[in-house]
């Protein structure tokens, strides 16, 4: 089975850059369409940020875009969110998700996805 652990989350002040990992293991990551998705706890997970298998389609919700980047490296089995500009409203747990498909699409529906980290704590604040 494909299991994700995401690392990089941490404590950062307002304005500053974080980046986050998610390493893949069980299978190549490169028949999977890949996401970030982020949750403050008591509020309902949402999606981030989704990139297509060959990393050539990408979406960004819009309270991120031109601050965060979504990446992979298919030869490392591993996907990234490189945050800047980061204020305390992008505090969260952040989560990789992962599904399997056969379209090099980009999907932001978190139903879509099967495959899921454990998470990482991003904390902006002063």
């Amino acid at each position: 089975q494909l299991q994700l652990v995401e690392s990089g989350g941490g404590l950062v002040q307002p304005g500053g850059s974080l980046k986050l990992s998610c390493a893949a293991s069980g299978y190549a990551l490169d028949s999977y369409g890949l996401a970030w998705f982020r949750q403050v706890p008591g509020k309902e997970r949402e999606v981030v940020s989704c990139i297509s298998k060959g990393g050539g389609n990408v979406n960004y919700i819009d309270s991120v875009k031109g601050r965060f980047t979504i990446s992979r490296d298919n030869t490392k089995n591993t996907l990234y969110l490189q945050m800047t500009r980061l204020q305390p409203e992008d505090t969260a747990i952040y989560y990789c998700a992962a599904r399997w498909t056969v379209h090099d699409g980009c999907q932001m529906s978190e139903f879509l996805y099967f495959f899921w980290g454990r998470g990482a704590e991003v904390t902006v604040s002063s």
